[in-house]
């Protein structure tokens, strides 16, 4: 199967490592010219110093060529970047094939899941040829081949079944879920909560604070998850809780780096500059915080993520005004 994969970074190299060793033929394609360059020269990827790219795998930054006459297209960019990229892919003629989307987050202003922009952009027709792949896996991980679940979505379950047979190894289980509302919101809203973790263990606050601020977090998810019509098993599994304890408790997610360095003083570009890669936290908090505006749902972490991101609080007072909060019973 020719495979056209767009967008190089850590996830899209690691995935895109795993399906040449599986015996597909990649066409990689990413913006950067110098990262091409030391791709097509060495195999290797800078974030994974040592490691060569294995099986029929091309690099280039030429959109068309890798799309032509692919039998299926995967996208690992940015959720900022998922509308201009495939209004980019549709001007160019294409897609003529499934397209599995790995990128987590929901675009701001529409409150769309990514899944529901591509749709809306190369027309709704292709909707039944659009899927998602979700789940608690770190890059750095996946790439050494240690073992790891994940979850294939999409809106039909023909394009479901591909994404599983197409991922799966003995090392990198996919398991099938229709949710797809669900599976994206899960992979979604988990990293506004992983920058709360980063943040709490960046103020030294302690293992019992993560642990509180990670199952309210995961209320948060549920609540405003539900409004939009998730199915709340969905956020039991692999897209949601898992992802969710993977996500917050580990200095290899940038999103949990990228709190951590905001309780250390950090401005949040300083974090983001160091760190080098997108937060996708900090985007998708725009995001769930306009989409709980017009349900009317309560997200306090998120909304002290966001003041702490954008209004510049301090740490320390927005853990103090989340503790000074008004006591409830608790519903789960």
């Amino acid at each position: 199967m020719k495979i056209a994969y767009l967008g190089m970074g850590a996830w899209g190299f690691c995935l895109a490592s795993l399906l040449a060793a599986k015996g597909h033929q990649l066409v990689c394609w990413s913006t950067k010219p110098d990262l091409i360059e030391q791709l097509k020269s060495t195999g290797e990827h800078p974030l994974f110093p040592g490691y060569r790219a294995k099986g029929d795998i091309t690099f280039t930054t030429n959109m068309s060529q890798s799309l032509r006459n692919a039998d299926f297209i995967i996208e690992s960019v940015t959720s900022a970047g998922i509308r201009p990229i495939f209004e980019q892919v549709r001007s160019l003629g294409y897609p003529q094939c499934p397209i599995v989307l790995t990128s987590k987050g929901i675009e701001q202003d529409t409150g769309k899941i990514l899944p529901e922009v591509v749709a809306e952009v190369l027309n709704n027709e292709f909707r039944p040829q659009i899927g998602f792949l979700s789940g608690p896996s770190f890059a750095a991980e996946v790439i050494k081949g240690l073992p790891t679940s994940v979850v294939g979505t999409g809106f039909s379950i023909q394009v479901i079944e591909k994404i599983c047979e197409i991922f799966t190894t003995p090392a990198f289980r996919v398991y099938p879920n229709t949710d797809v509302l669900g599976v994206c919101f899960g992979g979604a809203l988990k990293n506004i909560i992983a920058i709360a973790c980063g943040i709490s263990d960046g103020l030294a606050l302690g293992n019992s604070s993560k642990a509180a601020l990670m199952t309210r977090g995961l209320h948060e998810i549920r609540k405003l998850a539900f409004e939009v019509g998730c199915k709340s098993e969905t956020l039991n599994g692999l897209s949601g809780m898992g992802d969710l304890c993977l996500t917050c408790s580990s200095t290899m997610s940038r999103n949990f780096r990228f709190g951590n360095l905001l309780a250390k003083g950090k401005s949040a570009e300083e974090a983001q500059k160091e760190i080098g890669m997108v937060v996708e936290g900090a985007y998708t908090v725009v995001s769930a915080l306009q989409l709980s505006k017009h349900y009317k749902v309560e997200l306090p972490i998120a909304q002290a993520v966001y003041h702490i991101i954008y209004q510049s609080l301090k740490p320390t007072d927005a853990v103090k005004a989340l503790m000074q909060r008004a006591i409830k019973e608790e519903h789960l």
